[in-house]
């Protein structure tokens, strides 16, 4: 008898990235190593069919861990487990034959594929690098049923074009059909609306979701939108210069979030009401230089809440509430906080 599969697809523990920069004089005297920590300890899971978001502003190394995960960039430390499997140290043979269960979506849409090469092609060719493909009418059915999928009717028309022949969102659905044509389990998604019209994302995220609920697809979202992730994931993570300062459901990460970070992403989130209030987290500057990041918690130069132990001492990631963590020292003041412009919120409402 089988023993039965985890409900976790992806595991990452203790996940780091460093890409090292040029050594000057005096750090070449001191004998130090300068580098980036573009990822610094990040742990999360991701279950078979969901859709887990990661947040966080430009350079708190969202993408990275992305690459990472699929191994594209090389991890500095840390474990990746893909059903089960310890992936991280495989060589690119075996990660070649993984990838066909794991894939990316990338950003741009006009980069991200060669624009000498018709769809047809584009599309075929991870079959053609899989050797999945027997002959070249099977080749044809699976780029067809492919571009089905994503809604690029008719197949035969699209089939023959070239990228510079589509729009943005056009070429998005191509790069998602390649993706999609493998039959993976899990694709990391890296901000595949936010260089599209506002018109046309919604026809890309609908069709993300439907294949998600369709074939059972495990999702990672990365954006800097949380309300787009609120509303499309499952769960989110809230990312902060290489750390995970904040995860849990996404409807009670955005509703109750617990760390000031987490509420500033909330405050910049423009309310339809002109009575509601905004919680004014007081957060200022820019995120600090990853290649030398604050000691103790990485916030507390911006932070308004911060005291002397959040200048030493870095807060661990702790279970708040069921299913809710957040990496804070003072989580009772960040949420009475927020209690109180809720507050603040309804007496306006009445008045």
């Amino acid at each position: 008898m089988t023993a039965p599969k985890s409900d976790v697809l992806l595991e990452v523990r203790g996940l780091e990235k460093r890409f090292p920069l040029r050594r000057g004089i005096r750090e070449m005297l001191r004998g130090e190593r300068p580098a980036v920590r573009a990822v610094d300890g990040v742990s999360f899971s991701v279950r078979r069919g969901e859709i887990v978001g990661l947040v966080g502003e430009s350079g708190c190394g969202k993408t990275t861990t992305g690459r990472v995960l699929l191994r594209l960039e090389e991890p500095t430390a840390g474990e990746i487990i893909f059903d089960g499997r310890d992936i991280t140290h495989l060589s690119r043979k075996e990660m070649t034959q993984l990838r066909r269960r794991m894939q990316i979506v990338f950003q741009d849409p006009y980069d991200s594929m060669n624009p000498n090469l018709d769809i047809f092609s584009i599309v075929a060719e991870p079959l053609r690098i899989q050797g999945l493909a027997r002959d070249h009418a099977e080749v044809e059915e699976r780029v067809a049923r492919a571009l089905a999928d994503v809604e690029l009717l008719p197949v035969e028309e699209f089939m023959r074009r070239y990228p510079r022949e589509l729009s943005g969102g056009q070429r998005q659905r191509v790069a998602i059909a390649r993706a999609l044509v493998l039959d993976p389990d899990f694709i990391v998604a890296d901000e595949p609306v936010s260089m599209l019209d506002v018109s046309i994302r919604g026809g890309i995220l609908k069709i993300l979701m439907r294949l998600v609920r369709e074939r059972g697809l495990s999702l990672l979202f990365i954006t800097h939108d949380l309300a787009l992730a609120r509303h499309f994931c499952d769960r989110i993570a809230v990312m902060y210069l290489g750390r995970i300062v904040e995860h849990g459901a996404s409807d009670a990460l955005v509703h109750r979030p617990h760390h000031p970070y987490t509420q500033a992403l909330m405050e910049a989130v423009l309310s339809t009401d002109p009575r509601e209030k905004h919680i004014f987290t007081g957060l200022s500057g820019e995120i600090p230089n990853p290649a030398n990041p604050p000691s103790g918690c990485r916030l507390h130069p911006r932070c308004p809440l911060a005291t002397e132990k959040c200048r030493t001492e870095a807060p661990a990631l702790v279970e708040h509430e069921p299913g809710h963590w957040a990496a804070c020292h003072h989580v009772d003041r960040a949420k009475a906080r927020l209690e109180g412009a809720a507050s603040a919120t309804k007496a306006t409402k009445k008045a």
